[in-house]
């Protein structure tokens, strides 16, 4: 899997999903597709299946974060959903990251890829602090948790795309970096705190982008949708 733009689909309702998803009927490429809380509690597993069915890839976004055992029977649920990407919070611990692996591989040895939540983009230093205590530096934090997803044997991690670079340095070019918190250059950031332009995420090396907003509010999703492509993709 290359450098890849991921469209989050944060939409509450099967029928608000795909209404959106027509107006890229006539791309080359179907958009890769992310599906978070929302639309997976409204729809439940059969909207993952549709999706699916229409020719998208999937990153199921659940940012699953519980003791090891439920999480690997979580995880081996998830497995068959035939997604290409899922992810859980660093945060739970090695055990459970460990756990989550074990559970997602299927019996032919095949599997999503595994990625593990650092921080969230809508936190920085002072809410890491006053909220979590977490008294390290944040980038410190980041890195912590990186290596220990790395240590745990997943695929990579989603992290801030000013954390992205490195991320590579700590944990090897091959491990995935997966970027929200893009944003077009003068686009409203909204509840972002931490965040780069599709430009700027590519020459820091980030694998993949999520981007939400930025073409989902778009007035022409689909050209907004290729501009992002066009600008991280080249």
């Amino acid at each position: 899997m290359g450098k890849d733009v991921i469209v989050a689909c944060d939409f509450a309702s099967r029928q608000q999903t795909l209404d959106f998803l027509k107006q890229f009927a006539g791309e080359t490429k179907k958009p890769f597709v992310k599906i978070g809380m929302e639309l997976f509690y409204a729809e439940g597993p059969q909207i993952v299946g549709e999706i699916k069915g229409r020719g998208h890839q999937i990153f199921l976004d659940l940012k699953l974060h519980d003791i090891p055992n439920t999480v690997k029977k979580a995880m081996k649920v998830l497995s068959g959903l035939d997604v290409d990407l899922v992810n859980l919070h660093a945060a739970g611990t090695v055990a459970m990251m460990e756990a989550a692996l074990e559970g997602l591989t299927r019996p032919d040895g095949t599997r999503p890829l595994l990625i593990a939540v650092t921080q969230l983009t809508s936190t920085d230093q002072r809410s890491m602090e006053e909220d979590l205590l977490i008294r390290e530096p944040l980038a410190e934090v980041v890195m912590h948790y990186a290596r220990r997803a790395k240590a745990a044997g997943l695929d990579g991690v989603v992290c801030s795309p000013l954390e992205s670079a490195k991320v590579k340095e700590a944990c090897g070019a091959g491990f995935l970096t997966v970027t929200p918190g893009v944003r077009f250059a003068g686009g409203d950031t909204g509840d972002q705190k931490r965040v780069m332009t599709p430009q700027e995420a590519k020459k820091i090396g980030s694998d993949y982008i999520v981007v939400g907003r930025p073409i989902t509010g778009a007035e022409d999703p689909a050209a907004a949708y290729r501009r992002c492509v066009a600008e991280f993709v080249g």
